[in-house]
């Protein structure tokens, strides 16, 4: 997948563009579904699929200090979206002066003179242009003049709901990861590189961890205890995730470590990537480091129970 900044002069560069246009924070179930038929689109036209989106997120320059935490990084974003089979990436830089176009001026400048659009998808409640003034609507009544054409795609339900990175985030944030996953269509994760902590895992109480330096603007699961696939290299291993303030050692600072099951190697310094698949139990002070072990004992316990039934039920196609 090719990744763009630029709009102006796209049409030269790539044939017949079916474009998706979007935020796509999360790449959830409803994104998918979307950039699928846009990619589907483009197949049966040989054209090429091409996601229109912004960086940093319109909400960053719009209402600074209001916009949402991201679901993803750059980077896992556009992983995701290379995987659906889009050809180019166009991330286009969002400033106050692209933000006071015209809706009008938007399908006309940049989608029909600079990128010659073909086609266009977009979901039923997209807005653009200044104000956010721009529908599905006045795209699907330019069409004719500007002569490509529009798919609208209505909402993509999940058992009876709306999928949308709004009620994702509310799901993430009361750390509910398992009910998150049925509408990102993946585990809710978090990337980063592995730091120097405290050092108290492994030589207070036995079980080392890794402790992960994040991106402060992206989303990260209420405090807890959580069953958790780390991805390292290539290979994932199963892990226990803790996230919160360590009150038990009256720790201040809100961050992530997680303790990797049957796993020896050092880690400093590698990114690696944390999947939350279940939360286990709230974040807990406990009068005594006797006391904060037996508990991680028995969390690790319950770990591989759980994994060893959602691999039994595998093994049974189940899942």
């Amino acid at each position: 997948m090719y990744i763009n900044h630029e709009w102006r002069g796209l049409k030269n560069k790539y044939k017949d563009m079916v474009v998706g246009l979007g935020n796509f924070d999360g790449v959830h179930v409803g994104h998918q579904k979307l950039i699928s038929e846009l990619v589907i689109i483009a197949e049966m036209n040989r054209s090429t699929p091409v996601v229109f989106t912004f960086n940093p997120h319109p909400l960053e320059v719009l209402k600074p200090g209001k916009s949402p935490p991201l679901l993803l990084s750059q980077s896992a974003k556009q992983e995701l979206i290379a995987e659906l089979g889009v050809e180019v990436l166009l991330q286009v830089p969002f400033d106050l002066e692209f933000a006071s176009q015209t809706p009008e001026n938007f399908i006309k400048k940049v989608l029909h003179d600079e990128m010659g659009a073909r086609g266009i998808v977009v979901g039923y409640n997209y807005t653009f242009g200044y104000l956010g003034r721009g529908t599905p609507v006045l795209m699907q009544k330019l069409a004719p003049i500007y002569q490509y054409d529009i798919k609208i795609l209505p909402p993509v339900m999940v058992e009876g709901q709306v999928v949308s990175s709004t009620l994702i985030r509310s799901l993430v944030l009361a750390g509910k990861v398992k009910e998150a996953a049925k509408f990102l269509g993946y585990h809710p994760f978090v990337e980063g590189q592995v730091v120097t902590g405290k050092r108290r895992g492994g030589s207070a109480l036995g079980f080392p961890t890794a402790n992960l330096n994040i991106d402060e603007n992206l989303l990260v699961p209420a405090n807890g205890v959580y069953l958790a696939r780390v991805y390292i290299d290539g290979e994932n291993y199963l892990g226990l995730a803790n996230i919160g303030i360590k009150p038990t050692f009256h720790d201040k600072t809100r961050n992530v470590e997680v303790h990797l099951i049957d796993f020896k190697r050092d880690l400093y310094g590698k990114n690696i990537k944390v999947s939350f698949t279940k939360k286990l139990r709230e974040e807990k002070k406990f009068n005594t480091i006797p006391d904060l072990i037996k508990q991680i004992e028995k969390d690790i316990s319950q770990a591989r129970a759980e994994w060893f039934e959602v691999e039994h039920k595998k093994g049974q196609g189940s899942i």
